[in-house]
């Protein structure tokens, strides 16, 4: 991904209450961005964008499809609709055919759509860089705000915790939980807030790469013989 240069910074304040986790708990969590951070080094948000309002546009685009499928869609969308005031003033039907290669591609055109409109209408055809303000956006879920908050501005509010990030967090004892909503806190509370965001690059980077759903490479992998309790127990 492209984008401008960040024009924000971490929120000072802090907004949330996370759980508590013990010193060793943290300690090793350090030890696995560590390992990670020198094993990927180029991790980065691998969805195509160059300004804040396609990556919002793409990420709205990805649930439930791969940023491969998503990459593909966008270079013709974009052309089509180079700011958001253009996405507004057409129609989700105008968008449906540049889409359609995805998953519930009509219910993601509304959302684009709609996204969009109250861009131009609400924020002067500006991303917002707020929580708040992100999920007031039509087909905007805390994932795709902390998607955008820390790759197009550098604001850390969260975790993004996809399906490689809870599966990795579940095999290397960060979390006991299943639940997204409840797996994000317990990353924060293990990991320094200015990592957040690059915490889930390096988790999704070795989730495609080496722990996979299926056929992972639990044995031969030595950031996963080190950390993944499938390892250890095999």
């Amino acid at each position: 991904m492209k984008m401008p240069p960040p024009v924000g910074g971490p929120r000072s304040k802090r907004e949330f209450s996370l759980p508590n986790r013990s010193e060793d708990d943290v300690r090793r969590a350090s030890k696995i961005l560590s390992a990670l951070r020198k094993r990927y080094p180029d991790a980065h948000c691998e969805l195509d964008a160059s300004t804040p309002h396609e990556l919002l546009v793409a990420t709205i685009l990805s649930a439930q499809a791969t940023d491969v499928g998503v990459n593909k869609a966008t270079p013709g969308l974009f052309k089509a609709f180079p700011t958001p005031a253009d996405y507004a003033r057409a129609t989700p039907a105008d968008i449906e055919p540049h889409v359609k290669t995805l998953n519930f591609w009509r219910n993601k055109s509304k959302s684009v759509h709609g996204s969009m409109s109250l861009l131009v209408e609400q924020h002067g055809g500006e991303v917002p860089d707020t929580m708040p303000d992100l999920l007031a956006l039509p087909g905007v879920a805390r994932k795709t705000a902390n998607v955008v908050l820390g790759n197009a501005f550098a604001i850390n509010v969260g975790v993004v915790v996809d399906t490689h990030v809870s599966r990795i967090s579940q095999r290397f004892g960060l979390t006991q939980e299943t639940d997204p909503k409840k797996i994000e806190p317990d990353l924060m509370a293990l990991f320094p807030r200015p990592a957040w965001c690059l915490l889930s690059h390096l988790l999704i980077f070795h989730g495609r790469r080496a722990c996979k759903a299926r056929g992972a490479t639990c044995r031969e992998d030595s950031i996963c013989r080190r950390y993944c309790g499938n390892a250890r127990s095999d």
